[in-house]
């Protein structure tokens, strides 16, 4: 069962996604409470934006690093209005957020339109592979970036 302030910020969530509807966008909102309790708000953009990364979840994950100053969210909890789809887990998890939660399942989003099955089949089963297929071609070059970064002393970790 949530918290009283997760039941708050869901509802939140709940309430960006409905707006972004209303302009047009997709129904998609999210909110990063970062581990100081800052809430920052993040609404589907996809269409608006011509950008299939502007998920509700990556705009708010987005905007908190870039107030924080930092790449990482440590502490940091995501709210989403519905269940985030394995790109936005994948941004969760670089920024080091602690936890999401979330009010809608995939079934429902799926139900509305947006069905994410096969992206989650795709992460889960290796014989979905053949949706986007990845070879490695390594060849003398391949470990320069990793070479250069490791030799570079002002580098920021992450």
């Amino acid at each position: 069962m949530s918290s009283p302030a997760a039941s708050e910020h869901l509802h939140r969530a709940v309430e960006l996604a409905v707006a972004s509807v209303a302009r047009g966008g997709g129904p998609f909102g999210a909110v990063v409470l970062t581990a100081d309790g800052t809430a920052v708000e993040g609404a589907n953009r996809v269409t608006a934006a011509h950008d299939p990364t502007a998920h509700a979840e990556v705009e708010a994950i987005r905007e908190a690093c870039r107030r924080s100053g930092s790449h990482e969210l440590r502490g940091a909890v995501l709210y989403a209005s519905c269940e985030p789809c394995p790109m936005c887990l994948a941004s969760a998890l670089w920024a080091r957020v602690e936890r999401v939660e979330f009010a809608a399942g995939r079934d429902d989003a799926a139900r509305a339109g947006f069905d994410d099955a096969a992206f989650y089949e795709f992460f889960e089963s290796p014989a979905r592979r053949a949706m986007l297929p990845t070879a490695q071609h390594r060849h003398a070059e391949a470990l320069a970036p990793f070479e250069a970064w490791q030799a570079h002393e002002q580098r920021t970790g992450y």
